[in-house]
Order: C-alpha cells, then sequence, then structure tokens
C-alpha cells in the first residue's frame, strides 16, 4: 500500500468510526458526537486514529503553503472541547443540531453555528459566535505555521422558526459580546487538512475533527 493509500485508509477508518458512534445515539441528525458520550476505550481508539492521520498530514505547514483549503463550511463531527460539551445539555429542552463553522480567509474571520431545536418540534434556531483571527509566527523563519491566535467577538441567539413557520423577527433574540479565555490567548493548531477533512487542536488539548460541507 503506497502513502497516499495508507493515509486515505486511515482518514476513512476514522470517518466510518465516527459516524458509527453518532448512529447508535439518540440525538438530531448531523449533531456531533462528544467523548463524553462513547466508552473511553473508543475515545482512546479515535484518538489513536487521530495522531495517526495527523502524522500523515500533505500540508504540514497548511497557514503557509494551502491556507485556500481553510476557505468555506466545515462541518464538526467530534470534539472533546468543553463548550462543544456542555452543547449536550442545554436549557429548556433544546437539543444540539449540526454545528458549523464558516471561514473567510480574506477578512480572516470566522463564525461558529450551531443549530437547536426544541424537543418538542415547535421551536428551532441558531447560537453564532464571531471571530478574527491571526496567524502565529512562531517558527525560526517568522513565517506561518498551523496555528492561529483567535478573538472572539459576538455571540447571537435566534429563532428562526416558531411552529414551523419562518420568523425574522426573533433572528437575533439576544446579541452579546463573546467571551475570550482570561487566563491565556485564545489559539487554534490545524494539525490535519486536506480538500475535505480538517483536524485541530485548541490551546487547552481540545480536539476537533471537522468534514468540509455546503450550507
Amino acid at each position: 500500500m503506497s502513502y497516499t493509500q495508507n493515509r486515505l485508509a486511515v482518514k476513512q477508518n476514522l470517518l466510518e468510526e465516527i459516524e458509527k458512534l453518532k448512529n447508535r445515539r439518540q440525538a438530531l441528525p448531523g449533531s456531533p458526537i462528544t467523548d463524553l458520550e462513547i466508552r473511553p476505550q473508543k475515545v482512546r481508539e479515535i484518538e489513536a486514529l487521530t495522531q495517526n492521520l495527523e502524522k500523515m498530514s500533505s500540508f504540514p505547514r497548511p497557514l503557509l503553503y494551502s491556507s485556500q483549503l481553510l476557505d468555506g463550511s466545515w462541518l464538526l463531527q467530534y470534539s472533546t472541547a468543553r463548550e462543544i460539551r456542555s452543547l449536550r445539555s442545554l436549557p429548556w429542552g433544546f437539543l444540539v443540531g449540526k454545528i458549523y463553522q464558516i471561514i473567510d480567509i480574506n477578512t480572516a474571520s470566522f463564525e461558529n453555528r450551531a443549530w437547536v431545536e426544541h424537543k418538542s418540534g415547535l421551536l428551532s434556531g441558531y447560537v453564532r459566535v464571531t471571530a478574527a483571527f491571526e496567524p502565529a509566527l512562531e517558527t525560526d523563519d517568522q513565517l506561518p505555521n498551523q496555528k492561529i491566535y483567535v478573538d472572539f467577538q459576538q455571540r447571537f441567539i435566534a429563532i428562526t422558526k416558531v411552529l414551523g413557520a419562518k420568523t425574522k423577527f426573533l433572528d437575533p433574540v439576544k446579541v452579546v459580546k463573546a467571551r475570550n479565555p482570561q487566563d491565556r490567548k485564545a489559539s487554534l493548531d490545524i494539525t490535519y487538512i486536506d480538500e475535505s477533512m480538517r483536524i485541530g487542536r485548541g490551546g487547552d488539548g481540545s480536539l476537533f475533527i471537522l468534514t468540509k460541507a455546503e450550507i
């Protein structure tokens, strides 16, 4: 098996394993799975497959040589991040659905958008967080490598449908300033990327696995 074939096989195994785990639970279609929802053994298996794939990245300095791959919409598949875990227990009977990250390279900005739906089906909407980012120049040659620094800006809460009917009056319901970590500068390492998949590691060690998607 060639190096490329081996990389594709590891990638496929990782995505298939995540999909199997997602199908075994009761959740809204397309919502990501977290490490808190699966057995510790499966968490270790996901981590091992992820680390193997990270070692095979075709773009070891993605911000310098392949930043265009970042552009567009990404669907979150799996995460160990605290903020994603917390979405599994939303108040007032809301359930989390698909979570997207939409990146605009030209403006060095992105947004995280989590779609939510009430368990009764009577209300649906989203939580949206906007942010700006800049490459971290931490290499000896002071050129971008794989880390970005993030400045979270605003948080929007919106209700887009009531009783199945679209409404613009509650979009948004609330807009507040987004929180940034107080003890550190928010950052993300892009440890793997290709045309259809991206892996990131947060500054706190959290893991994000995403696939390219259309909204």
